[in-house]
């Protein structure tokens, strides 16, 4: 466009040139994929965080070994949150 006519042009109150650079103040930061990468990370934190939970026992006398210290509690889920926290990481490390 021409640079003179920029200034002539309103748009609801605003000229067309300061509507522009409004325009690209407001763009997004990141992009819809790192969206979903973030979401994705916080989803598989939280599986994680529901798979270590547990383990309990009804009976304060009773240590039931085998429940707390099961596979799904000492190595899966510590791995899942893990591998969340670097989806989060990769999501907001990505280049759009």
């Amino acid at each position: 466009m021409y640079p003179h006519i920029l200034h002539s042009i309103n748009l609801f109150g605003l000229n067309l040139k300061s509507y522009i650079k409004m325009e690209e103040k407001t763009k997004m930061v990141l992009g819809r994929k790192n969206y979903i990468f973030i979401i994705i990370g916080c989803l598989v934190v939280l599986l994680g965080f529901i798979l270590m939970s547990g383990g309990g026992s009804e009976d304060p006398n009773v240590f039931n070994e085998e429940e707390l210290f099961s596979f799904r509690r000492i190595t899966l889920a510590p791995f899942l949150v893990m591998s969340g926290y670097g989806f989060v990481l990769f999501g907001i490390m990505k280049k759009q």
